[in-house]
This record gives structure tokens, C-alpha cells and sequence, in this order.
């Protein structure tokens, strides 16, 4: 016996509309109604024909999705600041083309990004001139490099290619936690004895 799709989807929890809401949209996008109507449930509402109105508690996905938010953000900040030290060492300077390049962006997209650390006080720029890490940026640079040199050497102690050691370190270095961190270096002392 099977649940309505109406009723199948008052029962999913917001977390689970989110998820389902990408996987389907991601394999077929001709289904807009099925689409919206999980992404209301996943706004807390349980169908978008209640103009508006919630029934039940609203989750916390506000703040949910701003922790998101700011985490990628920190994640991109990382990614810059590691781009432009290594510009630098590469060849002395680290130009906002260059960064395009190298992050495969737009020089809008570096541009405005630059601009967000500037505020942030991780980078300086004058016009016409390279971009060039603070005091603030080369220490998160450094850590950034540390922990990703760890990730990889981590991958790689277990058979990994080195290309896809790199490839995998950029996605999961963001991510790793100092306690994992500490694992990953034991275990690299561990091997080298």
C-alpha cells in the first residue's frame, strides 16, 4: 500500500526535502512541481499551495544554511590565500588574472573575492599592482598548506595516485578536523618508522 506523494511528503523532515530536492534536480529537471513543492517542505513549509502559511514549528534551516554559507565562504578564503602564496613563490607576485586563471574564474569573480578579503584583512591590493597577503593571510596560508601537504601525504601512504591524491586532498582539507588531522599525521609517523 502506498502513501499519497502528498503524503509521503509531509512526513520527510526538511534535511531529507533538501537532499532530495538536489539528487532529482540533478538527474531530471522537467519535474518543477515535485521540485517546489520539496523545497517549500524544505523552507518548513508542507506544500507551496498554502501561500505561505507554515504549518507546524519552522526548523532551524535559517541558521543551518547561513553556518553553510559561511563555512564556504572560509573555505574560498582559504583557497585564495593558498593560490596567492603560492603565486608569489611561483613568481613574485600573485596578479588578479593570474588568480583567475589558477582558480578557473572569472577576473569579475576574483575581483569581488579579493574584495571580501581585504575586508576580512587577509590580502592588500593597490591598483595596478599585484595582490599581496597580510601578515593575517600568510599565517591561514601556511596552515592551509600544512594541512593540505598532511592530506595528501596522508592519501597518498595509502596507494593513491598522486594525481588523485591532489584532486581529493582540495576537496576534503576544508573539511578535516584537528583531531583528525592529529590521526592523519600519526598515522604517517607510524608508516615512515
Amino acid at each position: 500500500k502506498s502513501d499519497s506523494v502528498e503524503h509521503q511528503q509531509e512526513r520527510l523532515t526538511w534535511e531529507k526535502a533538501v537532499l532530495l530536492y538536489h539528487q532529482l534536480n540533478i538527474c531530471n529537471s522537467t519535474n518543477n512541481s515535485l521540485y517546489s513543492n520539496i523545497f517549500f517542505m524544505a523552507q518548513g513549509k508542507t506544500d507551496k499551495t498554502q501561500s505561505g502559511k507554515v504549518k507546524g514549528k519552522r526548523s532551524n534551516q535559517a541558521a543551518i544554511f547561513s553556518k553553510t554559507r559561511r563555512e564556504h565562504a572560509h573555505e574560498i578564503a582559504e583557497d585564495y590565500v593558498e593560490a596567492i602564496a603560492d603565486l608569489t613563490a611561483e613568481v613574485g607576485e600573485a596578479r588578479l588574472v593570474d588568480l583567475a586563471k589558477c582558480l578557473g574564474v572569472t577576473h569579475v569573480t576574483v575581483n569581488r573575492t579579493i574584495a571580501r578579503l581585504q575586508k576580512s584583512g587577509l590580502v592588500k591590493t593597490e591598483p595596478y599592482r599585484a595582490i599581496f597577503l597580510t601578515p593575517k593571510g600568510k599565517r591561514l596560508a601556511k596552515t592551509c598548506k600544512e594541512r593540505h601537504q598532511v592530506v595528501v601525504e596522508f592519501f597518498q601512504s595509502l596507494g593513491i595516485p598522486d594525481h588523485i591524491a591532489e584532486r581529493d586532498a582540495e576537496g576534503v582539507e576544508h573539511h578535516v578536523s584537528p583531531e583528525t588531522l592529529k590521526a592523519f599525521k600519526s598515522a604517517l609517523k607510524t608508516r615512515c618508522q
